[in-house]
């Protein structure tokens, strides 16, 4: 409890007291009078600073408003002890609800406890001192001792371990790690001691960027929140003429008792404060989005977690998110130079290549490689690399670079990418490369059509035969092989016009080659992203580790937040408008009036923090 919640308990406890002696048999109703006026100020006055402060700033209809008219409207007819009642009640709602959402972030901050205090900085002579990850420059040797976190992301320069990366990837399974692995800020080292060397800064580190993304979702707003908003700013005055006529109108034509009809005017505006509305609704998009980070989801924004509870089409590229993406070269077929020169003419082409493809290459060739043989490389997008080697010229891709090289490719019936080579304008062979389907992937799409997805498509730029086999393997309702990253973009487009009016398309791919369809599609998710830039600057939804079956968590728990949210939306509603009108007819007295205004805000507060719970 924070010291602004203990003062509250406080004049919640000296105001009842009061409150309590004003029922006792006094000796004048002066007393009896004064003693409510000291209760009520004591819980009160907050409540009538702010609603005179934000008068004076324009802003007049709010809770504070509603409540101070009520009560001391309620003072004015000698409804002493309800005003007191009233306002005491309502300000212990407020301290109810005060603490869940204090609760709620608390939660979150713990669940995202992976910011680094220190770093172990070593200096030319081997000795540590301990300084903040802030003042660690890039290509510095930092110390991990076991039971400290990595401050910032490196590679392993010495020592090995086990790391548990549950707070960045939601992966409860410890990680092994040795010399030369990357290793990223906000891991747990668990076991050995580790000496790394930084490849970044701390701005820049996978820790960092977790930390301004949690921080910083709540920017963009669902469209259901901004409704509630524009509701409130319409519904609060709409009440407020409506507690007028209300008190004036039926005295003025049936010749009523003008106190009666003045209270009810004032149960109705205690019934109508929007309160369970404009806390419980934003309070469950920031549950939602802190119980996804949780399992490593990142959700950039409530407006994001909104559409991707909508979404109805899910496209998958296939290298890296539904296969393992690791390539391991299966066959060598040589046509006019021997098997070892053609592997170590294509591993040269691909010296300078960070694709997985070109990885498998260097690593089939396993020697090393001089990379002063290579020179005027040129990329073709989708197709193949053309580079020198020893001087002559190189093709290697696929059957499109082929063509533009002027050879003819030999078909080959192997299963995998075929990376087809030309040298000089003469073809020199092909090397085959299989890639493996990553083995949670068919859980991931049954459990995705499980949860309501009517359409799973995957889009690659491999070989159609290559694409048929995984599509049909993991039971893909469609299939476009052999497409460019611009082909990508253009089917994601035609699939996304193809949708109804309320659905919603989602896109998920690796985040490094894919950043323009992530981008283009209703909802972009990034998976297995741990580290990655582009991931995190391209996708709307962020996974940080290559599990598929994230995506299908993902989806499950933003429709279950939106669920929350329209409940809680029925709920207060609901329970509103049944209450004005007993309110209106005299059904409702006051009591009943501060249950419809704090209780629902309350339940509906408690309804909202479920959204942090895993299912």
């Amino acid at each position: 409890m924070n010291k602004g919640q203990k003062n509250t308990v406080v004049r919640i406890a000296a105001s009842a007291l009061l409150l309590g002696t004003a029922w006792l048999p006094l000796p004048s109703p002066a007393l009896h009078i004064a003693l409510c006026a000291a209760a009520y100020l004591v819980i009160g006055a907050d409540i009538l600073f702010r609603a005179v402060r934000n008068i004076l700033h324009g802003k007049i209809f709010d809770e504070n408003f509603l409540m101070s008219v009520a009560t001391v409207g309620a003072f004015a007819i000698g409804e002493y002890p309800e005003a007191v009642a009233v306002m005491l009640f309502y300000q212990t709602g407020e301290l109810f609800q005060d603490m869940a959402v204090v609760r709620s972030r608390k939660s979150i901050a713990a669940l995202m406890d992976i910011r680094p205090d220190y770093a172990n900085l070593e200096d030319a002579r081997g000795e540590l001192h301990r300084v903040a990850p802030d003042d660690v420059p890039a290509g510095s040797i930092i110390v991990t001792k076991p039971g400290e976190k990595i401050p910032l992301d490196g590679v392993i320069v010495a020592g090995s371990s086990t790391l548990d990366t549950a707070a960045l990837t939601g992966e409860s399974l410890p990680k092994e790690v040795t010399e030369h692995d990357i290793v990223l800020s906000g891991s747990l080292n668990m076991t050995g001691l580790l000496r790394i060397r930084t490849t970044g800064v701390y701005g820049e580190s996978t820790v960092a960027r977790i930390l301004d993304l949690v921080e910083n979702a709540d920017t963009g707003k669902a469209a259901t929140e901004k409704f509630i908003t524009r509701f409130a700013r319409y519904y609060t005055p709409a009440v407020v003429i409506a507690a007028l006529l209300l008190a004036v109108v039926p005295p003025l034509l049936a010749g009523g008792d003008w106190l009666v009809w003045l209270n009810r005017a004032l149960i109705f505006l205690v019934i109508s404060c929007p309160c369970a509305l404009v806390v419980s609704i934003p309070l469950t998009f920031f549950a939602g989005i802190g119980g996804a980070s949780r399992k490593g989801i990142l959700i950039k924004g409530s407006n994001h977690l909104e559409t991707l509870a909508r979404v109805r089409t899910v496209v998958f590229d296939k290298t890296g998110t539904l296969t393992e993406g690791s390539f391991t070269v299966t066959a060598v077929h040589p046509e006019i130079i021997p098997e070892t020169a053609l592997l170590e003419t294509a591993a040269l082409a691909e010296s300078y290549s960070d694709h997985p493809v070109a990885a498998s290459l260097r690593r089939a060739y396993a020697r090393p490689l001089d990379k002063s043989r290579v020179s005027d490389m040129e990329n073709f997008a989708g197709e193949g690399i053309r580079a020198k080697v020893d001087g002559h010229e190189v093709y290697a891709g696929n059957e499109k670079l082929m063509h533009r090289a002027g050879v003819v490719p030999k078909p080959c019936e192997c299963k995998g990418t075929i990376i087809h080579l030309a040298t000089d304008g003469s073809y020199a062979g092909h090397i085959v490369i299989s890639d493996t389907v990553k083995p949670q992937s068919a859980a991931a799409i049954a459990r995705l059509k499980s949860e309501g997805i009517e359409k799973v498509v995957m889009l690659t730029g491999d070989r159609p035969d290559v694409a048929e086999e995984v599509a049909r393997h993991l039971g893909m309702d469609e299939l476009y092989a052999g497409l460019l990253p611009a082909d990508k973009v253009r089917r994601v487009d035609t699939l996304t016009a193809s949708e109804s009016k309320s659905a919603r398309l989602a896109f998920v791919g690796d985040g490094i080659n894919d950043a323009p369809v992530l981008k283009r599609a209703d909802v972009g998710i990034a998976m297995g992203a741990a580290g990655s830039d582009a991931a995190i600057e391209a996708a709307d939804v962020v996974l940080m580790d290559d599990n598929p079956l994230r995506i299908a968590e993902a989806v499950a728990l933003s429709r279950r937040t939106m669920r929350i949210v329209m409940q809680n939306i029925v709920f207060a509603i609901g329970i509103k408008a049944a209450m004005l009108l007993l309110g209106a007819f005299g059904i409702a007295n006051m009591w009943e009036a501060v249950f419809a205004d704090v209780g629902v805000t309350v339940l509906a507060v408690l309804n909202s923090l479920r959204a942090m719970r895993s299912e």
